[in-house]
């Protein structure tokens, strides 16, 4: 267990969490053990000079620590790297990767084995579920879902020198499985179905599926087909 002097702690830390820089855990947030909070970025490592004795106060002078919110829960085996800011009530899975310059804002859920590769962006009232991967330049929304599984994409041509985030737009949800690939949008409201491999945008409030995606049907149909099936118990899929 590590907790760097500069840290400010207001919550609850379990034995074998290490807590480097001028991090803020919130108060009432929990730190799970095995937990890392404000790991330093790639190109300060690669730069450090490391002596065996006093690795952790090493990554502890590099780091310039990360801040998390009120009332988190953030479970063994996540690492969060230094400049992430996560906000109040936010809750992480087991194995949980979030690199520099993320922002995760309130009420959200990150899933066991999602990786944020990079500096990702996401609102509020998100749900991310098990083992999505969202790379460097990754816009999400509010009110936004992601199935498990999902990829995102951010080069056309790789490995190349230019990358293209994506943006999902308030409302939208995206099914199991789904690939999102470079510099596409998802429209507000949107529906983009399980499996579908997404190469264009999506335009507002409707439903698209298939390899490549294409338009199935309009929000209002959606949404209709979802209330039967909730009320009535039908299992024909959008």
């Amino acid at each position: 267990m590590f907790i760097s002097k500069r840290a400010t702690v207001r919550g609850y830390l379990s034995h074998g969490c290490y807590v480097f820089g001028s991090s803020y855990i919130g108060n009432g947030t929990f730190i799970d053990t095995n937990v890392v909070v404000g790991y330093p970025s790639r190109s300060k490592l690669i730069k450090a000079r490391f002596e065996s004795q006093h690795v952790l106060e090493i990554l502890d002078d590099l780091s310039n620590g990360a801040r998390i919110g009120d009332k988190c829960i953030v479970r063994c085996g996540t690492i969060i790297y230094e400049d992430v800011n996560i906000g109040n009530y936010v809750e992480t899975g087991h194995n949980v990767l979030i690199r520099s310059g993320s922002r995760i804002g309130n009420n959200c859920v990150v899933g066991t084995g999602t990786q944020l590769d990079g500096s990702v962006k996401i609102g509020n009232n998100v749900r991310v579920e098990s083992m999505v991967y969202l790379p460097h330049l990754t816009e999400i929304g509010d009110n936004v879902f992601l199935g498990p599984g999902v990829r995102v994409t951010n080069d056309l041509y790789p490995p190349s020198r230019k990358l293209l985030g994506v943006r999902v737009e308030d409302d939208a949800s995206i099914g199991c499985g789904a690939i999102l690939l470079a510099g596409i949008t998802i429209g507000k409201g949107a529906v983009v179905a399980a499996g579908a491999v997404v190469t264009r945008d999506v335009p507002p409030n409707v439903v698209v599926k298939g390899i490549p995606a294409r338009l199935h049907a309009s929000k209002d149909e959606y949404l209709k087909k979802k209330s039967d099936y909730e009320t009535k118990g039908s299992c024909h899929g959008i």
